[in-house]
């Protein structure tokens, strides 16, 4: 026989201590089949430890010499060898046929032999079924967690909602903000007991409650469960499995819950709502049902990305500038401007940054609004050179994604020459917090942009996450102070104390520090007194049309 003869077929393992038994089982099933054999349990046990990645069944007679069939059956069970392989029982016992069953076989033959026809069916039969049901299995659960895979849980709660439309269910969308962060500071295998943990927790709700769950993606999970008004306790039974793991400060999970009582959504767009319910918290924990004003809030949002492109085309973006103040002598002088971008939409009218600048990030457009701005920028310093013979340099934000998007220093090396600016004249604003995402290629990135002449500006200090560690390799030359830090300060208060640290870290790193969001005489006073070098707010000015900026020249 050749050896490649057996390449793609099955394996099947013949255990029986009598010769002629083994031989007459060969002869049928081997045109079909590699037959290997075991002439006793002991042996039979050894052979299925080695190879059982190959066996596909297991012929295994009950009556033998030593260990018998059924204490192989058992041993195989308690070793979890049942699952992998299916055994057949050969037996001339009606009585044994059902022991045989209740140990784990999948099925019997009886002694003497049924046509060798019928032997074969049922052997493929036997075989059949348990690769289907292997391939079932591996479908429908998450290797991690053990709980239903997205596909499978979506059609099993769509049957359900068939089978049981009078019942109330509510969407439940469980989500560990800033898990990646967790898996960078800890590591994948701590990460993962985390998601096991709050599978358990889930499970627990289960038990309770009923209902099914699934790990949707790699920090969320899903679960469909009757309704109930006291969702608190859902966050609360999966923290009490995190306890042992994380310390309270460190467990961030959020939930959001979208209940259809008319069942007027399909089951996908349930989980949606619930989902945008529980991204609304922003990196927070907490519970958040989803409302009548959050469907408002969809429509709406809808509405500004449908009409985004048309909105590029016709220039509905208005770029203003807000006026930045060097206040480091006697009088304040004009040093720069931030560029803040405004939609005027034709049907809805103005609509605030803080409403569609969070959307087009989540929808991957933030990047071409932004290119658009710095467009406008870069040919509105261009006009003020000629227009007004002075130089304004500008600011403009430059966002994570920005930053990660390959062409960003290329496109933005383009439009300075096209314009023929300087590139000192054409400032960056990175926000504090894009730092923390992927360190080491930010700044080599940033680095690079620096290198060429840019001046980099890092916005809304004291709002992220940096150590004060990471700021001595953060390649910076202005901090901008969050305007948190700005709003209560008055003199030997706590916010000015953080203030004056602000000023004495900036001072280490050479670097200038704009207060943002100035808005009183006060304010101005104390940080002047302070040493603060440049001042930007309502106290000065509000952002406005570059036509309006000759007035501080």
């Amino acid at each position: 026989m050749k050896a490649g003869k057996y390449l793609f077929d099955h394996t099947i393992l013949v255990v029986d201590d009598e010769a002629v038994n083994r031989e007459m089982l060969a002869a049928i099933l081997e045109p079909s089949y590699k037959i290997i054999f075991a002439k006793n349990g002991e042996e039979a046990l050894e052979t299925v430890e080695k190879q059982g990645n190959l066996i596909s069944l297991v012929l295994l007679d009950l009556l033998m010499p030593g260990l018998s069939g059924f204490e192989v059956l058992e041993t195989m069970k308690s070793r979890g060898l049942l699952s992998k392989i299916p055994v057949i029982v050969l037996t001339s016992e009606k009585s044994a046929e059902i022991k045989s069953l209740k140990s784990g076989a999948a099925d019997f033959l009886t002694k003497p032999y049924d046509s060798p026809e019928v032997i074969l069916a049922r052997v493929s039969h036997a075989i059949e079924l348990f690769e289907d049901s292997r391939l079932i299995n591996a479908t429908e659960f998450d290797k991690l967690t053990s709980l239903y895979s997205p596909d499978f849980f979506i059609e099993y709660a769509s049957q359900y909602d068939e089978r049981h439309p009078e019942s109330i269910m509510d969407a439940v969308v469980i989500n560990f903000t800033r898990f990646h962060l967790l898996n960078e500071l800890k590591g994948r295998k701590f990460g993962d007991s985390v998601l096991t943990a709050i599978a358990d927790g889930i499970r627990k709700i289960l038990l309770a409650h009923g209902g099914i769950a699934c790990r949707y993606d790699a920090d969320t999970f899903y679960i469909y469960l009757p309704h109930d008004e006291n969702y608190e306790k859902l966050t609360e039974t999966i923290n009490s499995r995190l306890c042992d793991l994380l310390k309270s400060s460190e467990m961030r999970l959020r939930a959001g819950i979208y209940t259809d009582s008319s069942r007027s959504l399909p089951i996908v767009q349930r989980f949606d709502r619930a989902r945008q319910a529980c991204s609304l918290l922003r990196g927070k924990k907490g519970v958040i049902v989803y409302s009548s004003e959050m469907a408002e809030k969809e429509v709406f949002n809808a509405h500004l990305l449908e009409d985004f492109e048309s909105a590029i085309k016709q220039k509905q973006f208005k770029v203003v500038y807000q006026p930045k103040f060097n206040i480091t002598g006697l009088k304040p002088i004009l040093c720069s401007a931030e560029a803040l971008v405004r939609w005027e939409h034709p049907a809805l009218g103005f609509v605030r940054p803080d409403l569609f600048i969070p959307l087009f990030e989540e929808n991957g457009l933030v990047t071409i609004l932004d290119q658009y701005v710095w467009e406008e920028s870069a040919r509105q310093v261009r006009r003020w050179k000629d227009e007004l013979g002075v130089t304004i340099p500008v600011s403009v934000n430059v966002s994570r994604v920005d930053i990660n998007a390959p062409e960003t220093p290329d496109f933005i090396e383009r439009i300075i020459k096209e314009n023929n600016l300087l590139p000192s004249e054409y400032h960056l604003e990175i926000t504090e917090s894009a730092y923390t995402d992927n360190h080491d290629k930010i700044i080599e990135i940033v680095n690079r942009m620096r290198e060429r002449g840019h001046k980099i500006e890092m916005d809304d200090f004291g709002s992220g996450y940096s150590s004060l560690n990471m700021l001595t390799d953060m390649p910076l030359d202005v901090i901008k102070m969050d305007k948190g830090f700005i709003r209560n300060i008055q003199r030997e208060n706590k916010d000015m104390r953080l203030v004056e640290l602000v000023l004495d870290i900036a001072k280490n790193l050479k670097a200038l520090v704009v207060a943002e969001g100035v808005e009183t005489e006060e304010q101005y006073q104390i940080l002047k007194e302070a040493g603060c070098d440049i001042i930007q707010g309502y106290y000065f000015s509000k952002p406005i049309p570059p036509a309006e900026m000759s007035r501080f020249v």
